[in-house]
């Protein structure tokens, strides 16, 4: 009899514990909520930053006429008149890592020569 005096009100305590930490408004969900309003908040200091980005853009390109030039000669390619425009072929280069191809070696060691034309002759 006894031990059924302690346990009700152990049941009640435990029970009441239980729904403060893991209800629906409980410690847990307070924790969730404040880490959410952390990463809305950071969210929202990256957009004011592009947002002012953006607006001081919007005012170079209605006032300053080099930049709007640079824009149009970059993206869209657009030359003066009388301008040539040359376009140097673009070498594709090796990866930093990637082996290079070496000559062919002979039973020496040493490079070969390159082939002559057929029958011995060089040509000239």
């Amino acid at each position: 009899m006894r031990k059924q005096m302690y346990l009700i009100p152990a049941a009640g305590i435990l029970f009441i514990l239980f729904f403060t930490v893991f209800g629906e408004r409980g410690l847990l969900r307070i924790y969730h909520l404040n880490q959410e309003k952390q990463e809305t908040l950071r969210r929202l200091e990256e957009l004011k930053t592009e947002n002012e980005k953006l607006k001081r853009e919007i005012e170079a390109l209605k006032t300053d006429r080099r930049y709007l030039e640079s824009i149009a000669r970059k993206d869209f390619g657009l030359v003066r008149p009388k301008e040539t425009i040359y376009q140097f072929p673009t070498a594709d280069k090796p990866a930093a890592g990637a082996p290079q191809p070496a000559a062919p070696a002979n039973s020496a060691g040493m490079p070969q020569p390159p082939p002559q034309a057929k029958g011995g002759e060089q040509k000239k």
